[in-house]
């Protein structure tokens, strides 16, 4: 286990400009394999139908998998190269969590699942990806620090 790294990339994912003007309130934890994400759904994250929009299940589900993978990666920044979801039901209100897993590592191909649950712990997405080394590597220019 590397407690440094796992802290790092949590500093990095909290930094983001994304994170910070418009994910506010979301909230990143990084173990060995598996990283979770929380954040309280807000109406502004809503569609016209008034639930949450689908862009939002993507980004939740796309970063609990990566931070996962690069929980497993010292060295690189690495890239979403592939994902695809499967939205299960609509989220109105409460707090949403996330779970992301390893699930596949090699030398260039690394791949991880998440599962988003609702704030009665019931499962209303699902995603997939494909994750790949950068040439960047991990440094305190992007916020690992």
């Amino acid at each position: 286990m590397n407690e440094s790294h796992y802290r790092k990339l949590e500093q990095m994912y909290h930094s983001g400009p994304i994170n910070q003007q418009i994910y506010p309130d979301v909230h990143l934890t990084v173990a060995e394999g598996r990283a979770e994400i929380t954040m309280t759904v807000r109406p502004d994250y809503f569609h016209a139908g008034q639930s949450l929009h689908g862009s939002v299940y993507f980004k939740i589900l796309d970063d609990a998998a990566y931070f996962a993978v690069n929980s497993q990666i010292t060295d690189s920044f690495i890239y979403t190269t592939s994902f695809h979801i499967q939205i299960l039901r609509p989220v109105k209100s409460g707090t949403i969590k996330a779970i992301g897993t390893v699930q596949f590592v090699s030398r260039n191909l690394f791949i991880g699942d998440a599962v988003l649950y609702d704030a009665k712990g019931r499962e209303v997405a699902r995603g997939t990806g494909n994750f790949m080394k950068s040439g960047l590597p991990l440094n305190e220019s992007m916020g690992y620090q």
